[in-house]
């Protein structure tokens, strides 16, 4: 059972477009190849949004994870790929209310 959600909100920085095309696709490959690794390890992405309206942001993850440590490791893998220096983002991490059993 994975207790642990994380939101990741994002928006691409203006480098991003700069990039020339064979660089960003090698930054999109290992940036998926650490969400797969966390995938394996037993978290589940529920999924990737756009976002619309008024937002400092683009997207949204919504994502599970068996602990907090799990969540941080996923993060720290992303940021050593160099997602930092591609993407403007804001995390948010929640554990699972006790007061509020599953169905």
């Amino acid at each position: 059972m994975n207790d642990v959600v994380w939101l990741h909100h994002s928006l691409p920085r203006t480098s991003w477009y700069d990039l020339p095309p064979g660089q960003r696709a090698r930054h999109e490959r290992d940036f998926q190849e650490q969400r797969t690794a966390s995938e394996r390890h037993g978290a589940s992405m529920n999924g990737r949004f756009h976002v619309r309206g008024q937002s400092d942001y683009s997207h949204v993850e919504i994502w599970s994870f068996p602990s907090a440590e799990h969540a941080f490791d996923h993060w720290s893998r992303l940021v050593a790929a160099g997602y930092t220096a591609c993407f403007e983002f804001s995390n948010q991490v929640g554990l699972a209310d006790p007061a509020d059993p599953p169905a």
